[in-house]
């Protein structure tokens, strides 16, 4: 059967494949090649605006590394050397591979083997010449970074040229409790944060959301802009500041009561952080 990609389509199983999916990705710009370790749909955080289907408390189940190593082969194969693009309708303009991006449907480094897992994806990518010219992404909620296997797992990140895409949806504890269901400190975070930064060239990634037609409140911008101040004064360096808001429809409990941000509120808070020194992407 036919299939398309779009922007608004991140279904895991698109391809047929456990653990590998193709994504066209609006902050990626291009062909993301997504990588699933949480098969299980269980996560440590619940976030409001979540797409997984069926989505549980829990963490990645162990995993089959024969079996990714034989879907990334064959996967980079499809789409260098096959006709992926022509199965899959991907415009000649989004066919190149922007990056390998590490996500899928819960937090990636609750698994077990995490860094043994980043190993082998960075030196099959790079055997496949895939690297450097496309990016090595993890996308993570950053609240496991304080662990000695995660942090060895951001070392060989590192040693690929890679980069962590660290989740922050609120500076305030109210905040991160509504939005990511989460009772992990702001201050925790922020410390894992900057391990994460001292570790691994880091971004930092958030979505807004308007809930219950609150928009972008004055007390959260304001523990936001500060929570930056702060990293600054802690000679914390981030790479960027990913802003952006809900493209797709949520699957969880709370999802008729979001509505996206507008893009002028995005823009006119990204310029608020800019004056901080911060570089800052807005997607739409």
């Amino acid at each position: 059967m036919s299939k398309i990609l779009t922007t608004t389509n991140h279904s895991r199983d698109v391809a047929g494949l456990k653990y590998v999916y193709p994504v066209l990705s609006r902050r990626a710009g291009g062909l993301s090649i997504g990588i699933n370790f949480n098969t299980n749909n269980a996560c440590n955080w619940r976030c409001i605006y979540c797409q997984v289907p069926d989505l549980k408390i829990g963490v990645a189940p162990d995993l089959d590394f024969q079996l990714l190593e034989d879907e990334l082969r064959f996967f980079f194969d499809d789409v260098q050397n096959g006709d992926f693009y022509q199965r899959f309708h991907v415009h000649e303009d989004n066919r190149v591979i922007k990056d390998i991006a590490v996500s899928g449907n819960g937090e990636p480094t609750s698994l077990k083997d995490f860094d043994k897992a980043v190993a082998l994806i960075g030196k099959l990518a790079t055997e496949a010449g895939l690297f450097p010219k496309s990016r090595f992404v993890l996308i993570t909620n950053g609240s496991l970074v304080h662990r000695s296997i995660v942090q060895a797992g951001l070392k060989a990140l590192k040693e690929c040229g890679g980069e962590v895409w660290f989740k922050l949806d609120s500076a305030t504890d109210e905040g991160r409790a509504l939005i990511n269901n989460v009772g992990q400190s702001r201050l925790a975070s922020m410390e894992n944060l900057l391990l994460s930064a001292r570790l691994c060239p880091t971004k930092l990634q958030t979505c807004l959301v308007d809930y219950d037609k609150r928009g972008l409140t004055e007390k959260e911008k304001y523990a936001y802009l500060e929570l930056l101040k702060d990293i600054k004064a802690k000679s914390g360096v981030l790479m960027e500041v990913m802003l952006y808001t809900i493209a797709r429809v949520s699957l969880q409990p709370e999802a008729n009561r979001l509505e996206k941000l507008s893009l002028r509120i995005l823009n006119e808070f990204a310029d608020e952080v800019r004056i901080l020194g911060f570089e800052v992407k807005v997607s739409p």
